[in-house]
């Protein structure tokens, strides 16, 4: 079985090796919001290792008590009702959106996956010993039912849905979700909703989930959320699953057998995450925010850099780098990746990591200082070659 490393990581630690030689390269190829962790969580980590709650296992699923503060945030933010019992607590949303992909995937089992969609869902299909299938979506990076009947098998089980969408951040109406919901009960497949940016929409956009819709959808859907995003705990690894009861129950046989229980000390972090008054939540939520609407209209501006609509939620853009490709005179986006990487000391992600060759990934999880100079580099590096065309005699054709 080929695995091939996570390539959001890969960039990632380029950029870093490059920085610990001395060289001023700023990282937008990771999916990482630069605040720290608020420290009323960060707080009741510190209270729980000096009470000395800290320092034993803790059911593999979970505290009892994160689990009750999980099901008191998702009634308070979805209006549905989860028993604790069917709430499974992991080491990262992505631990939970693996051993969901163990759990629900045998061998041969087709899983329907958006194009593009984030890297990781491809390869823990592969990993379960199933079969990625790729939905086509239009320019709105959206699936409907059109593109779903062309790509269902008999064989297809699951369906993946991000929204807010990570690299697009694409966000599906409630409408859209519905007909999607609809069709994947028709067909009996199972839907994962990865609602891990749910708390990051913006410009009075609404994020709803699938398990909002109907009870029906709700029935056939796994919700998978987490820490990580919305309240900057990406290094404390807390992901939650929350389902059927039976589905639960295999997914806790399999967290038992291989991570055990996620690190104590987080869990005690990501209950006071969970029960606070989310002011925080909302306070970088607005920086987020600020950042899209200053950074997307000068993205828009890059020579050879074209952004078809404005992101509504998560922290990404990802315009279609096609032209530009075609004029640094290169052969591919993971080219003009490198060459950015190399010459403009910009760090951002081939699109072909997330199944579309000629668009590139720009995470705005980064300061807006470093945006503006990350921005100002990009600028600066493609228009060398709008120049070196004009002194040549090409005439560019714009829109």
């Amino acid at each position: 079985m080929r695995v091939t490393p996570s390539a959001t990581v890969k960039v990632s630690n380029t950029a870093k090796a490059m920085m610990r030689q001395g060289i001023d390269v700023i990282n937008l190829g990771i999916g990482e919001p630069d605040f720290t962790t608020p420290k009323m969580i960060a707080d009741a980590a510190v209270q729980a290792i000096q009470s000395g709650k800290t320092s034993f296992y803790t059911p593999a699923s979970g505290l009892p008590q994160l689990k009750e503060a999980i099901a008191n945030r998702i009634k308070k933010d979805y209006g549905v009702v989860y028993p604790a019992d069917q709430i499974s607590v992991t080491s990262g949303a992505k631990m939970a959106l693996f051993v969901l992909m163990q759990t629900l995937v045998d061998d041969g089992t087709e899983v329907l996956l958006p194009r593009p969609s984030w890297v990781s869902y491809k390869q823990q299909v592969s990993l379960a010993g199933g079969k990625p299938v790729l939905v086509e979506t239009g320019a709105d990076f959206k699936i409907n039912t059109d593109t779903l009947d062309a790509a269902v098998s008999r064989n297809a089980k699951v369906l993946v849905i991000n929204s807010p969408q990570n690299p697009t951040g694409t966000v599906y109406s409630k409408d859209e979700l519905a007909v999607i919901g609809q069709w994947a009960v028709l067909h009996n497949i199972t839907l994962i909703a990865d609602d891990i940016y749910g708390k990051l929409v913006y410009n009075q956009n609404q994020f709803i989930s699938l398990v909002q819709i109907s009870d029906e959808i709700a029935a056939s859907t796994v919700l998978v959320n987490g820490v990580s995003k919305a309240y900057s705990m990406t290094g404390w690894r807390i992901g939650y699953i929350a389902g059927a009861p039976e589905l639960i129950s295999r997914v806790n046989s399999i967290l038992s057998h291989s991570t055990g229980n996620p690190a104590t000390v987080s869990q005690y972090a990501a209950i006071a995450a969970f029960e606070s008054d989310q002011s925080e939540v909302e306070t970088m939520r607005q920086a987020f925010e600020e950042r899209l609407n200053t950074i997307y209209p000068l993205v828009q501006q890059i020579p050879g850099f074209k952004l078809t609509a404005k992101p509504e939620g998560a922290f990404y853009l990802f315009p279609d780098v096609r032209e530009a490709v075609k004029l640094a005179g290169v052969d591919s986006s993971g080219d003009l990746v490198d060459l950015l990487l190399d010459k403009a000391h910009v760090a951002v992600v081939d699109g072909d990591a997330f199944g579309m060759p000629g668009f590139l990934r720009i995470s705005y999880a980064a300061s807006l200082e470093n945006l503006l100079t990350a921005v100002e580099r990009m600028t600066k590096f493609m228009n060398q070659f709008v120049e070196k065309q004009v002194s040549g005699g090409i005439e560019i054709e714009t829109d």
